[in-house]
């Protein structure tokens, strides 16, 4: 004796949402970023700031002057000379009248080649300049 069992809930829509291939998906982005991001940053110029308990922000500017322990300096991140500096300043300057330069020293480097940059940036005919810090 075959009996046929009314089923209705084979007609009923899907209510419910499969969540666990969204997942999947999310955790394989996630692990690509996670590979990725060492090859997206920028490498960058390891300096010791000296550390002051009062400070203000400043806007980013197109002169970035990085002045490392060993008394190298980088302009934006590329190595340049002495002699370049009031060039490089010369040409932002002409670019933007309110050009400002920001200058970042290892707390190592002698107090005279802070100066050295700062008196050849002034030279130039920039009046604006900050000296980066780590807030205290």
């Amino acid at each position: 004796m075959a009996s046929k069992i009314n089923n209705d809930q084979d007609d009923a829509p899907i209510a419910e949402i499969n969540i666990v291939p969204f997942v999947d998906i999310i955790l394989v982005v996630l692990i690509i970023f996670m590979v990725t991001t060492p090859f997206i940053m920028k490498p960058s110029i390891h300096i010791n700031l000296p550390k002051a308990a009062s400070g203000e922000e400043t806007t980013p500017t197109q002169l970035n002057f990085s002045i490392t322990a060993n008394g190298t300096i980088f302009l934006n991140g590329k190595k340049i000379s002495e002699n370049e500096i009031s060039e490089k300043s010369k040409e932002a300057l002409s670019q933007n009248p309110l050009t400002q330069a920001i200058i970042s020293a290892d707390k190592d480097v002698p107090h005279g080649t802070v100066i050295k940059v700062i008196d050849l940036v002034k030279s130039s005919g920039i009046t604006k300049f900050a000296i980066t810090i780590d807030k205290k």
